[in-house]
């Protein structure tokens, strides 16, 4: 990479870290949403951690954290700010259904939308609102599993996954339903989020609730089924963007292993 690539990335970081560590409220809002799902002591996997602003989270809820992050400007910044913390770990690698290499596409001025997905990108081409977004970077990634990580780590209590269209990709390496998780859905790929809901239910009895954007606040009262989960997502607005969908398993499912979390 040139420098002014190097320059350029750096930039891009910066960006990053001044939107997603400047508001104290909404980081008071996301640690009052994730609390729900996250106990102190829990084991926690951060896939697609970004600059880290649900690391920090994480943590002040007293969590053990494992960060997946491919980018490597933003690897390197989590190895700088939280590489050293006890109860962190950073993994410098792409999640999938296989173990292999990833063609990581790098957008350098808005690392935050790099992505493993070349569907991802032709979707953004053709939607509104997404036009001066530019991949500008190839860097092949090592590839790795949630079983595998599972393997390695132990089974985690709280999956966070947000990786831009390459959700159902991530899901698809999960063999075994894990307590609670998260992924991340767009209003330009609806079929990802879909298929993400339709791998969850053939792994366990999941119940769904979901938040908009960067609000962590949740939109049901109460959680929904799948199919519910389904048509509320088919039902918004191109507008609406994005935003996460939350996954707990029934108490009544062997897997839950007698959780107590509620999306």
């Amino acid at each position: 990479m040139s420098l002014a690539d190097h320059l350029k990335a750096a930039r891009g970081i910066a960006r990053s870290c001044r939107i997603y560590y400047g508001d104290r409220d909404r980081s008071a809002r996301m640690d009052a949403l994730y609390r729900r799902f996250i106990s102190p002591g829990a084991l926690v996997f951060d896939i697609g951690s970004h600059v880290g602003d649900r690391i920090a989270s994480f943590r002040r809820l007293g969590a053990r954290v494992i960060a997946v992050e491919p980018q490597p400007a933003a690897a390197a910044f989590l190895r700088l700010a939280y590489g050293w913390r006890r109860n962190v770990t950073v993994i410098q690698a792409a999640i999938g259904r296989a173990e292999g290499l990833l063609d990581l596409h790098i957008n350098l001025s808005n690392p935050t939308i790099s992505t493993g997905s070349a569907a991802f990108i032709a979707a953004a081409g053709e939607a509104p609102g997404w036009h001066d977004q530019k991949w500008d970077r190839q860097q092949s990634v090592p590839l790795l599993t949630l079983d595998s990580l599972i393997a390695r780590e132990g089974c985690p209590g709280f999956i966070k996954i947000d990786v831009e269209g390459f959700e159902a990709e991530v899901l698809a390496g999960l063999k075994t339903p894990v307590p609670a998780l998260s992924f991340e859905f767009t209003t330009i790929q609806r079929d990802v989020a879909e298929a993400c809901l339709a791998r969850l239910m053939d792994l366990g009895s999941y119940r769904f609730n979901a938040a908009l954007g960067e609000n962590h606040r949740m939109e049901f009262a109460e959680p929904i089924d799948g199919g519910a989960m389904r048509n509320w997502l088919g039902g918004l607005p191109h507008q609406a963007n994005s935003g996460d969908i939350y996954a707990v398993l029934n108490s009544g499912d062997p897997a839950a292993g007698g959780a107590e979390q509620r999306p």
